[in-house]
């Protein structure tokens, strides 16, 4: 990734915010690197060298800075909205898969080699990929120690360090001091045993009624609810169940998470900042869509509207399939049948998995024969792992491989891509919502009329959906 120099000096001298997450600006003369926003003094030029990502800042020797914690910085939206290999690669890095399985397994994912892996993202980030994923355990380290009782040398396995060693250096070279003196420096208000608080950073603006109401509208009793100003669910971890609670506020969203392993914080924290959509650039976003004199009395109205996606996408594709055609309350009521064909709505859990819907009974779907037929056609594909649903998978790849299944169309396949896979620019003109909150702005309600007309939103199309929504 190039980075324009006059253009990231001028952003760190005026603090911009906005470009917080893009990269981390260092200072020769100090060691540090913060984000660009760092009240700090402003550096002199000759003294700035700019890198595209904290791993490659930590890479040249750089520690972070203490006073603006440029690690906890919101995530390069830019990750979001490419579908190519790097945007697909530091989606899995962020869900934790170096982690898990290694480099071997994030290239497997991907289907290249690790050599060509390795190349292509340390030409584009300055870091390859385990530098990328040891930026990250140090980040997780730093919260498990911050704000938890545990052992250090429990929190080095659980943040995914190889041994304590390296958990030891790791934090020495990135924080420059020992976890333990990191823990005696900035004490915290420790939480109930098994749980974990945080501030999940995001680029102003965030509509968040919009955000709530549409979550809140479509909570399923057992998985998930709103109460007020938070929404809390369940979660299926890579280690175990938990259990999170956001609350948004001003420039960060505020989570209790209730871990069953503690070793799934990585993955649950990327999950809950995917399901907020808490790395999108709102301002690129409504700059677009506000450019339409349809869109732009709305968009100055309600700016910052993201699009909620999800924590599971397979949870997302039978959601998907359970609305074709049907009311929101119709889907949700026909959902919530199912999940308790295993259980009573009593406590927050995730989403059944695709081994235990494709085993429920016929009688446990409640729905026509064909649409039960493609949800166990679903279940078995991505059981077998035929069918990849993650934020890592092609995204043209995995919408052809939806609509080979029985009952899955272009707006199924459409809705899951924007939803499960994080498609900024997805559009569905033949939803009837669409076409009426199209009308009710004076636009073409015909889907071959509104498709061509919507072009001009890309490549954000995504987000001008949700405004069609909520102004049908």
């Amino acid at each position: 990734m190039e980075l324009d120099f006059e253009r990231c000096y001028r952003a760190v001298d005026s603090r911009d915010q906005r470009f917080d997450g893009w990269f981390c600006t260092a200072v020769t003369s100090t060691g540090i690197y913060c984000r660009p926003s760092c009240p700090a003094m402003t550096p002199k030029r000759e003294n700035v060298r700019f890198y595209p990502s904290a791993a490659a800042a930590q890479r040249a020797g750089f520690r972070a800075c203490k006073r603006c914690r440029p690690d906890a910085a919101p995530g390069s939206p830019e990750w979001d909205v490419r579908a190519d290999l790097v945007g697909r690669a530091m989606r899995l890095i962020g869900d934790g898969v170096v982690d898990r399985e290694g480099v071997p397994g994030l290239a497997s994912r991907l289907g290249y080699t690790e050599r060509h892996l390795n190349r292509l993202l340390t030409a584009e980030l300055g870091a390859g990929p385990l530098a990328l994923a040891r930026a990250q355990r140090a980040q997780t380290a730093r919260i498990l120690v911050e704000t938890t009782d545990l052992g250090l040398a429990e929190i080095a396995f659980a943040a995914g360090f190889g041994s304590v060693r390296q958990f030891n250096d790791t934090i020495l070279a990135v924080y420059a001091q020992p976890p333990g003196k990191l823990r005696e420096a900035r004490p915290i208000a420790r939480a109930e045993a098994g749980t974990i608080n945080l501030r999940l950073a995001y680029r102003s603006p965030l509509h968040v009624p919009a955000l709530l109401d549409f979550l809140g509208t479509r909570a399923l009793p057992g998985v998930e609810e709103r109460d007020g100003n938070s929404y809390g669910r369940g979660l299926s971890l890579p280690h175990g169940s938990a259990t999170v609670t956001l609350t948004p506020a001003d420039r960060w969203v505020s989570a209790t998470l209730r871990l069953g392993d503690v070793r799934d914080l990585a993955p649950a924290v990327a999950r809950c900042r995917r399901l907020f959509d808490l790395d999108a650039d709102p301002e690129a976003v409504d700059a677009t869509l506000g450019a339409d004199p349809a869109l732009a009395e709305m968009v100055a109205k309600e700016p910052g509207v993201r699009v909620p996606r999800s924590v599971d996408g397979f949870e997302m594709a039978v959601r998907a399939i359970v609305g074709q055609q049907v009311s929101v309350s119709g889907a949700r009521t026909t959902l919530s049948r199912m999940i308790r064909s295993f259980r009573e709505p009593d406590t927050l859990i995730g989403f059944p998995s695709a081994a235990e819907i494709a085993s429920l009974p016929d009688s446990a779907f409640g729905m026509p024969v064909a649409r039960r037929q493609s949800i166990r056609a679903l279940a078995e594909a991505v059981a077998d792992g035929k069918l990849d649903l993650n934020p890592g998978a092609d995204r043209d790849e995995t919408v052809a491989r939806l609509m080979e299944l029985p009952g899955i169309g272009a707006w199924t396949a459409g809705y899951v891509a924007m939803r499960a896979i994080g498609d900024p620019d997805v559009f569905l003109p033949t939803d009837l919502a669409v076409r009426r909150g199209a009308e009710a702005l004076g636009l073409p309600g015909d889907p071959k009329t509104l498709s061509p007309y919507a072009e001009r939103w890309r490549p954000w199309r995504s987000y001008a959906l949700i405004r069609l929504w909520r102004a049908s």
